[in-house]
């Protein structure tokens, strides 16, 4: 059977959730509102921007175009000469310089002062008059392309819970070429080979902005794969489905999701009393942090509202640490009476809740509630007698921290208000027995329910990606966690998954 601790886990999962508080109980939808705000400020696209970049760059190169590039020319004395150029290869991009830009059109991102290295062969052949027969000569070539810039314009938008991603513009503008020959008698053919530059420069914006349009194919296939509901456990899902379109500002882009835990199979009723007038925002005191993520206390009461139409919430308590408590013995100056009707016989505690806890967040801290009702059972034999029930009411107050990617924390106990509920074996002195349950709550209820706090849950953050130097702010029903990230090389932007620890 479980141990008195076990009735405390209910304090944790009133910290540890993410649904709004069903109390009693108009069935509301709940799939289109938000209670999970994520913005990325300016620093944070940057930082995003700069991945991508840099993951583009990876996957063109080596980039080999396509065609085979011919020119024919009549030249006096010589004749009809050929020049044929292949197996162009780019190997080596540099980015300059790079910003993204919001606005109403959408996500603007612009790489400027780039420069591209390439390889190819070259080759050409003529025969004239004067000569019988055919003269030709070939070689490598190496090409640099400088002052490039390439651009593209992409729009983010909402699709059944997902986000698509659609490419609006693109382009790709090639400055100057520079082509040296290496190989046979280049120095007398490098004017000849110049003529190129035209070509090749065409061929590689247009190589370029081909494989750029892959790639958003490609990020826009990872994202709208992602799952909407991220099982668990047994009995909860995170609700991670995209509400309504990314708002878009000057300098930040903000996903609203809706965040609530559900049991997976129904959706879950959210009481008036916890619905939002507005969706949620996000506001850091440290404006250079590239996140944020607000969760509505709506999110912390969600995991009450689950557990406990799962019956989750009810435990029979047959053993604590001083399990003297658990023999009417140990209770003969508390209830005499209780002793003297069921002398040395065995108890156990059955502990129920009466309604879900409930969750406030002020700007100082979070506050819970939790309502239970406590039956003292007396044990005779194979038989279970109820004596009585005592209604319980336990305040307390819980602070929060970052540990990686979760949001933990611990609780402490503020009050604990008593009341007979019933009783069979005659009025109980209250007074007396409020001690002793203030004790057992306090040395054994409060450290366990801590220890499974720490353990924390985690935020929708995208595996690979890492807060850093996170900090938390509290405000009316909302609880903030702003902070930098950082990301690990190992992982391959192509294939992130969501990661639930």
């Amino acid at each position: 059977m479980a141990s008195l601790a076990f009735f405390f886990v209910l304090i944790s999962s009133t910290f540890l959730s993410s649904q709004a508080n069903n109390l009693h109980l108009q069935q509301l939808r709940t799939q289109d509102e938000s209670f999970t705000s994520i913005l990325v400020s300016q620093n944070g696209l940057d930082f995003v921007k700069d991945l991508l970049v840099n993951e583009a760059i990876s996957s063109i190169i080596p980039l080999q175009l396509p065609a085979t590039i011919e020119k024919s020319a009549r030249i006096p004395f010589l004749g009809n000469v050929h020049m044929v150029i292949s197996n162009v290869t780019i190997y080596k991009i540099d980015v300059l310089a790079s910003y993204v830009k919001l606005g109403n059109s959408g996500i603007a991102i612009v790489a400027s002062g780039t420069t591209c290295n390439l390889t190819m062969n070259w080759h050409y052949s003529y025969s004239s008059w004067l000569v019988p027969i055919e003269i030709s000569d070939g070689g490598r070539a190496s090409v640099e392309v400088e002052g490039m810039e390439v651009g593209l314009t992409l729009g983010l938008e909402n699709h059944e819970g997902t986000l698509k991603l659609s490419l609006l513009e693109s382009g790709c503008y090639v400055k100057e070429i520079t082509i040296k020959l290496d190989g046979g008698a280049s120095w007398l053919y490098q004017g000849m080979i110049n003529a190129f530059e035209e070509q090749i420069g065409s061929a590689v914006e247009s190589a370029i902005t081909n494989k750029l349009k892959d790639g958003i194919l490609k990020l826009d296939s990872f994202l709208q794969s992602l799952p909407k509901e991220i099982p668990l456990d047994d009995n909860a899902s995170l609700n991670v489905s995209f509400v309504e379109n990314p708002e878009l500002s000057s300098s930040s882009i903000e996903f609203d999701i809706n965040g609530l835990f559900t049991d997976g199979k129904k959706v879950q009723p959210v009481s008036n009393h916890y619905r939002q007038v507005f969706q949620p925002s996000v506001f850091c005191i440290d404006q250079s942090k590239m996140l944020g993520i607000s969760l509505d206390e709506a999110v912390f009461n969600s995991a009450s509202a689950l557990y406990y139409d799962a019956e989750f919430m009810e435990w029979i308590v047959d053993k604590v640490p001083d399990q003297a408590l658990l023999n009417t013995a140990g209770w003969r100056f508390i209830i005499p009476q209780l002793y003297k009707k069921y002398p040395n016989d065995d108890m156990n505690l059955n502990i129920s809740l009466s309604s879900p806890p409930v969750i406030r967040i002020s700007e100082h801290n979070i506050g819970a509630t939790v309502y239970a009702d406590v039956i003292i059972d007396v044990v005779e034999g194979s038989q279970v007698i109820s004596v009585a029930c005592i209604s319980l009411v336990i305040r307390g107050t819980g602070s929060v921290k970052i540990m990686g990617n979760n949001l933990g924390g611990s609780v402490k106990l503020d009050d604990l208000a008593m009341s007979l509920k019933w009783s069979k074996i005659g009025n109980l002195r209250m007074y007396l027995i409020q001690p002793v349950m203030w004790t057992l709550v306090q040395t054994v209820g409060i450290p366990y329910a801590n220890s499974y706090l720490g353990k924390g849950f985690p935020l929708p953050i995208i595996h690979g990606f890492t807060l850093q130097n996170a900090e938390i702010i509290f405000s009316s029903s909302k609880v903030t966690v702003c902070s930098n990230v950082s990301y690990s090389e190992s992982d391959n932007l192509n294939q992130v998954p969501i990661h639930i620890k």
